[in-house]
Parts: structure tokens; C-alpha cells; sequence
């Protein structure tokens, strides 16, 4: 109850008084004026008194002016207190980082009356929707969160959902929605929001990937390590030119285990921060030249001739440098391992290129497959790395599955330097942290080329985030 003076129980209220301080002090003047008139002797003392008595009886009954004042400046002060509140509490639902989002409904059964009536800045970042919002089922299709969301408004139950986002780079969510009071047109609202828990889903993936594929692939030089030593310890313990032939199998072995476990952990490490953009700079065209010079003493062991073309121009992206280092050098020892002796691998840069521009044909003929493709921006610009052989190349039914863990295509032995089969799964997921694309071509007896694009850092896009995407 709002506290108001009450007025004495004595006292009149002033709307009620019938002689007042004004009507006192002009009887008084009155009575002055009159005797001046009936007594001349004393006009000029009388209508002194009455002039004095006339001056403080208006004096007295002016209104107080800080009185005036207070009543005057309150409601005034009462609406800008509200403002600013009101410009608090909007500036603290811009600023959150998870995506919140007011939900309004219209009849129960008419899904499009689910409408999105106010989103933050993180929710429109995430779903791209304006800030006044939308349609609901235009912005999320995910079958749990519009059930939660249809049993806050209309059943005023809040609940709790899983929600992945589609895309390239995967995001997983947890939604909850809680029912809100309903607004001045009569409809039900509901809160919605949602936690990023793609950092927890993927270290617990990357925990039994890496045990599945680990005691999967290990088993195979595990196995032969223990027979030999077996056999070492055996009836081969006197034979020098057995025990010096299981020794150097055994170092074989050894070395393919350990870079087994070495690219298990560079691809368990790459997948965990898939979802998050490099923000460094990196020159493309340095680090292929670094490259070349890293595997220079492999491709003379070969007789390969590594040929490099660098056009002018900018080919600055935004990556991790190392990473893309690991990009080049994947393909580019996957070129080598796959030349014949004698052979030549061209790597080609290009820069300023649209995405179908930058994977466009390079090899007339070619059966070409996008393996990996970025989102769609018509202004993005790519820098491109184009690796080729003229190896034995493959046939198309093998291409789909070059980036799967562990997949090597069946006649096509690496010879002295055997691989692990996680190259390109690597290059994969590197080129997919960096919003870019991969693209293959290969035709049976005319080699093979891999093409890795990247967006360049004036033309990026925000996404994550955006992209859920990515996010």
C-alpha cells in the first residue's frame, strides 16, 4: 500500500476551511481603510498598516516554490529511473554468450504461430535471424527443442533437450526452455536458450576414437613385435642373420607405431578445436616453400622432381601456421610416396579465386569429387594449393572414402615409407577448422591431384561461431 500523509484529526482539511490566513488579512485591511476614512487624523498610519497587513497576507499565501518543485520534477525523475533500468537490463541480454531467444505462441495447433519475438546478439549470430526475430521453425528444425517448446507455452512445463547443429563443423547444444508469463495481446511466452557443450561431447568422442582406432590398429605390429621377440628368444637366439633380419622388422614396426600414435594425437587434437576459427596469419606460399625444402632429401631419395609455381600476388589466409604447414606436406608426401621413380609432383598457388574457382578441374579427364565444401559466400575469395602426381591414380569408387581414418586404396602400396592411412583425414579436418574446401581428381594411369583451398582473411566471413557452423 502506498504511504499518503493523513491530515489531523483536528484540523479541517484546507478545502474545507471557511475563513483562511487571506480572508483574516483582508477583514483586517477593510477595517483599516475604514477608520482612515472616519478619522482623518490618522489616514496616513492606517493605510501604512493596511498596506503592511496587505503585503504579508500574499506572502503568506504563496505556494512553497521547492514544494512546487518536488511535485513537478518526481514523475518526471520516476520515468528516466525506468529508462535506465530498462537500458540496463536490455545492454546485460545483448552481452550474454549463450543464444536466449523470447518465444510467443498462437494456437496450439498451428505451428507457424511459434514466432521468435526478441533474440541477442548471440542467438542472431548463431540461427541469422534479425534482432525482432522470425519464425521459430525457420530457425531451428530440431523435432525436441520445438516440442519443449510447445509444452512451455502451452503446458507451462519447462524441459531440457539436446540439439545439434547441421552443417560442416558440428555443433552440439543443450536447450532449455522455461514458460514465461503470456504478453499484452493474450499469447503464451516462453524463454529459450542454449549452452554450448560441443567442447565436452568432443573430448568424450575423441576418448573412444582414439581407444578404438589405437587398439585397432596397433594389434597388427604388436602382435608381429611379440613373435619375433618370441622367436628371438627361441631356437633363433644363435642365428646372427635371422636375428639381424627379425631386428631391422622390429624397428619397422616400432617406427609405424609410433607415428601411428604420433597422427592419433594430431587428428584427436585437430578435431577438439575443429569448431573454433584460427585467428593468425599465415602466407601460403612461404610455407609451401618451407615445405619443399623439408622434403627435398626424401624426393632426391627418389628421384622425384617437386616443381613449385608461385604466382604474384597476396596468399595471406587466416590460419594456424603449423597447421597448414601439415596441410601441404600431407599432400605433398602423399604425391611422393605415389610417383614412380623418375617422376615429377607439380604444386600449384593460386589467389583471388571464387570457391568454384578454386576447385575447379585441374586435370582434364579426371573423374573430380569435392570432398569437403565451405559454406556459401558469393564474396569470399580463396587461395588454393593444388598438389599433383602422375602416379597410378585411382579408380572413382575409391575417391569418396580418402579422408576416412585408417582407408587405403587396395593394390596401392607406399613401398619403403608406409603410411598410417591418416593423412588425409588430417588435411581434412585442418582445411574444415579453417573454412575452406578439398576437392580430388584422379583418373586410372594419369595420377592424381588434391586441391586445399582457404578464404582469404579480407573476405572471411563471421561465421562460428558462425558456423555452427561454423559455428
Amino acid at each position: 500500500m502506498p504511504y499518503s500523509d493523513s491530515p489531523s484529526p483536528v484540523a479541517p482539511l484546507s478545502t474545507s476551511r471557511l475563513w483562511t490566513a487571506s480572508t483574516t488579512g483582508a477583514v483586517a485591511v477593510v477595517v483599516m481603510l475604514l477608520l482612515a476614512a472616519a478619522r482623518p487624523e490618522m489616514t496616513l498610519w492606517l493605510l501604512a498598516g493596511a498596506a503592511v497587513v496587505a503585503v504579508v497576507t500574499w506572502l503568506g499565501s504563496r505556494p512553497a516554490p521547492r514544494a512546487a518543485a518536488t511535485q513537478t520534477d518526481a514523475p518526471s525523475a520516476h520515468v528516466s529511473a525506468d529508462v535506465e533500468e530498462a537500458r540496463l537490463i536490455e545492454a546485460v541480454f545483448e552481452a550474454l554468450d549463450d543464444p536466449i531467444m523470447i518465444v510467443s505462441g498462437g494456437e496450439a495447433d498451428d505451428i507457424a504461430g511459434r514466432r521468435i519475438v526478441l533474440a541477442n546478439r548471440a542467438a542472431r549470430d548463431l540461427l541469422r535471424i534479425p534482432r525482432e526475430g522470425g519464425l521459430l521453425v525457420s530457425a531451428m528444425r530440431d523435432p525436441g527443442v520445438l516440442e519443449a517448446v510447445d509444452e512451455a507455452l502451452f503446458g507451462g512445463i519447462g524441459r531440457t533437450t539436446e540439439y545439434t547443429a547441421a552443417g560442416a563443423r558440428e555443433r552440439h547444444w543443450k536447450a532449455w526452455v522455461r514458460p514465461l508469463s503470456s504478453d499484452r495481446e493474450g499469447r503464451p511466452t516462453a524463454i529459450l536458450g542454449l549452452r554450448d557443450e560441443t567442447d565436452v561431447r568432443r573430448m568424450e568422442l575423441m576418448r573412444v576414437d582414439f581407444l578404438a582406432n589405437a587398439s585397432h590398429e596397433l594389434r597388427t605390429p604388436l602382435a608381429s613385435l611379440s613373435g619375433f621377440i618370441e622367436t628371438l628368444k627361441g631356437h633363433a637366439r644363435e642365428d646372427s642373420v635371422a636375428r639381424d633380419r627379425f631386428l631391422d622388422i622390429m624397428a619397422t614396426q616400432a617406427n609405424r607405431m609410433s607415428r601411428l600414435v604420433a597422427d592419433l594425437l594430431s587428428l584427436s587434437r585437430i578435431e577438439l578445436n575443429e569448431h573454433i576459427p584460427p585467428s593468425g596469419r599465415v602466407d601460403v606460399a612461404r610455407a609451401a616453400a618451407d615445405v619443399v625444402d623439408a622434403v627435398s632429401v626424401l624426393s632426391q631419395e627418389k628421384g622425384v622432381t617437386l616443381l613449385l609455381d608461385v604466382p604474384p600476388g597476396e596468399t595471406r589466409i587466416a590460419g594456424d601456421r603449423d597447421e597448414i604447414v601439415q596441410v601441404i606436406q600431407n599432400l605433398t608426401d602423399n604425391a611422393i610416396k605415389y610417383s614412380p621413380v623418375g617422376g615429377i609432383v607439380e604444386m600449384t598457388i593460386r589467389t583471388g579465386l571464387d570457391s568454384e574457382a578454386a576447385g575447379a578441374a585441374r586435370l582434364p579427364g579426371a573423374t573430380r569429387l569435392p570432398l569437403l565444401t565451405p559454406d556459401r559466400d558469393p564474396s569470399a575469395r580463396f587461395v588454393s594449393v593444388a598438389v599433383r602426381d602422375h602416379g597410378p591414380g585411382m579408380a572413382r569408387e575409391h575417391l569418396p572414402r580418402l579422408t576416412e581414418r585408417f582407408y587405403r586404396v587396395e593394390g596401392q602400396k607406399s613401398g619403403d615409407r608406409p603410411g598410417t592411412g591418416l593423412g588425409l583425414a588430417i588435411v581434412k579436418h585442418i582445411v574444415n577448422r579453417h573454412r575452406g574446401g578439398l576437392v580430388v581428381e584422379s583418373q586410372p594411369g594419369s595420377g592424381t591431384v588434391l586441391i586445399a583451398y582457404f578464404p582469404q582473411p579480407e573476405r572471411i566471413p563471421d561465421r562460428e561461431s558462425a558456423s555452427a557452423t561454423n559455428a
